[in-house]
């Protein structure tokens, strides 16, 4: 009914023609009117490519034996709860709105069946540590030769880890997801649970944030935050990115690791202050 695509960098949507999005703003406003599950349904029917494309970004470097069709079938039930709680009165794109809640709701599962096997965690936590010691001397961002040297191994031995530790950087990257809003704009994946105690003190503590993850991310080499920027900003896989940068697929999955890697030791410092 409806094919997934691009509308300008950064917007993923599901491109409809002119009849076809008459067609679903005349279904949302049955639905929220009715309450009918025959149309909303239909609206199911209409997003789901926008399941399937989230799904895809998210299996990017996750084990083999984690397949598509679960991270689907998980993502559909972030697409139900989206369409329920969405408001199309609010002057916000579903797909904007939608794409967070199937992400969300695809990452809560994959945690629940614990899919990150112990020594894994390990290495990520032991290249962190290197990560957040040469930034305390070096005061920048530390290249991975430096990394390896601080760690006592070689460079590729280096690589290899990030390449294992990358199936992690995905729900360690959403901790600290690029806001949906203005450009360049950062938050946490807290950002998007509904917020309970809304006031002037939890959206001081949300901008600070803000302010100390952008810090972060500016601390990164120029490779590493324009990766960040074509995958989450441009909507762009590692694949493609790869083709720009002129590098392989699987060195655009240790870049990609390693800056994520320095995000969580910089937050987790800061937040130990």
């Amino acid at each position: 009914m409806g094919e997934y695509g691009r509308d300008g960098p950064g917007h993923d949507h599901v491109e409809v023609g002119n009849g076809e999005d008459t067609v679903v703003k005349d279904l949302w406003a049955q639905y929220k009117s009715t309450g009918d599950r025959s149309i909303r349904d239909k609206l199911i029917v209409f997003y789901a490519p926008l399941v399937k494309h989230v799904a895809g970004r998210v299996s990017t470097g996750l084990p083999r034996n984690i397949e598509q069709a679960d991270l689907v079938s998980y993502g559909m039930f972030g697409l139900m709860d989206a369409i329920e709680k969405f408001d199309p009165s609010r002057n916000i794109r579903f797909e904007t709105y939608a794409i967070t809640r199937i992400k969300g709701t695809i990452i809560d599962e994959l945690r629940a069946i614990d899919w990150v096997p112990r020594s894994v965690r390990a290495k990520a936590r032991a290249v962190e540590n290197a990560i957040a010691s040469l930034e305390s001397t070096l005061l920048r961002s530390p290249t991975d030769g430096e990394i390896a040297e601080h760690m006592g191994i070689s460079e590729k031995d280096l690589h290899d880890i990030l390449s294992q530790v990358s199936f992690i950087g995905l729900v360690a990257l959403d901790e600290v997801l690029p806001g949906s809003g203005d450009r360049g704009s950062v938050t946490t994946i807290g950002d998007t649970v509904p917020d309970k105690g809304s006031g002037p003190m939890a959206a001081y503590e949300v901008e600070e944030m803000r302010q100390i993850l952008a810090e972060a991310v500016s601390r990164l080499s120029d490779r590493e935050k324009k990766v960040l920027t074509l995958y989450y900003y441009e909507g762009l896989t590692l694949a493609e990115i790869g083709q720009i940068l002129g590098v392989t697929e699987s060195r655009v999955c240790q870049i990609h690791t390693k800056a994520v890697l320095q995000l969580r030791s910089r937050m987790a410092r800061v937040r130990a202050d």
